[in-house]
């Protein structure tokens, strides 16, 4: 059964409307949300018309695996090197690990900046362009301003989930409505993979660090 909610602004706040809506297809479906001029949210699992709806968020998204195809590891260090300073200077303004920053672009985007997402989020961080447009990021392609963006949003998603990594990542993924939802990390395969992996690369800078 498809799965379709909008939430649609109104006057009052936010009004919920569920149409032929199913949760235990949303666990585990592709996930969409998209949004109409008219300010109306849609949640999906069925993709709609770029022309009407614009594309704000996946939940469980995937990251850019196309940019990390056939990359050896002398040139992710090499392209890795080119973002530290920036990667450095944001962690450090937003009080999170640098290192945690560095894993989450690695498996984002394996320090592509030009790296697109087959969903649209786009970047070094993988931003989408409604996370983009709240953290005031105006060239998502520009490092600089990508990474500031990302670490930003990275850091408010600690500090929303009481400094817990493993959910602050889950959130970064799928989108902190998810976790609160599940209370914990949700049960997507994408959001799963991708906590583990960022977490064995931090883990991993870590060690190479110290």
């Amino acid at each position: 059964m498809d799965s379709l909610q909008h939430i649609k602004n109104t006057g009052a706040g936010l009004l919920i409307v569920v149409a032929v809506f199913s949760l235990a297809n949303a666990a585990i479906a592709d996930y969409f949300v998209y949004k109409e001029n008219d300010g109306t949210v849609w949640y999906t699992d069925r993709r709609l018309s770029p022309e009407k709806y614009r594309l704000i968020a996946k939940i469980g998204r995937p990251t850019a695996t196309s940019a990390c195809h056939g990359i050896t590891s002398k040139i992710l260090e090499r392209r890795a090197k080119n973002h530290m300073p920036a990667i450095k200077l944001f962690a450090k303004r937003y009080d999170v690990d640098h290192r945690m920053v560095k894993a989450i672009i690695r498996v984002e985007s394996c320090f592509d900046k030009y790296a697109v997402s087959r969903v649209g989020a786009k970047g070094l961080m993988q931003l989408m362009p409604a996370t983009a447009d709240n953290m005031g990021v105006y060239n998502v392609f520009d490092a600089m301003d990508n990474i500031r963006g990302g670490t930003r949003y990275f850091s408010m998603m600690m500090k929303r989930f009481n400094q817990n990594a493993k959910l602050a990542l889950a959130a970064y993924n799928a989108g902190p409505h998810a976790v609160e939802k599940y209370k914990g990390i949700p049960p997507y395969a994408e959001t799963q993979k991708y906590v583990k992996r960022v977490l064995n690369y931090y883990q991993r800078y870590t060690r190479s660090s110290s």
